[in-house]
């Protein structure tokens, strides 16, 4: 009988692995509107690969890539998304102030 040592047994990459990790990446260096729509995409693409690791984690390499690249859309998706309200509340306090000035010089 041959002991095979599992370390040795052909493992299978995640799929989406990689890609995940390339949008979790993109998300944080492209800006609020890219960012934000890649982090999103990099998050749904991961699932797949998540769920097959937890039923079989043994079968499986390169969930270290997987995982880093969820973490990183994570990220870029909070930043992207508070940089987002910041522009919009600027836009908006722009707009408030044009108006204010506006209304004044009507008086």
């Amino acid at each position: 009988m041959e002991v095979v040592n599992p370390s040795q047994t052909k493992k299978t990459v995640l799929p989406n692995a990689s890609s995940t990790l390339v949008l979790g990446i993109l998300s944080l260096v492209l800006g609020c509107g890219f960012g934000l729509i890649l982090g999103i995409i990099g998050l749904i693409i991961s699932k797949e690969g998540k769920q097959l690791y937890e039923e079989n984690p043994d079968a499986y390499s390169g969930f270290a890539n997987l995982n880093a690249g969820r973490i990183l859309c994570i990220i870029g998706i909070v930043l992207n998304g508070v940089a987002f309200m910041v522009f919009l509340f600027w836009i908006l306090g722009i707009a408030a102030i044009v108006g204010t000035v506006a209304g004044l010089e009507g008086l």
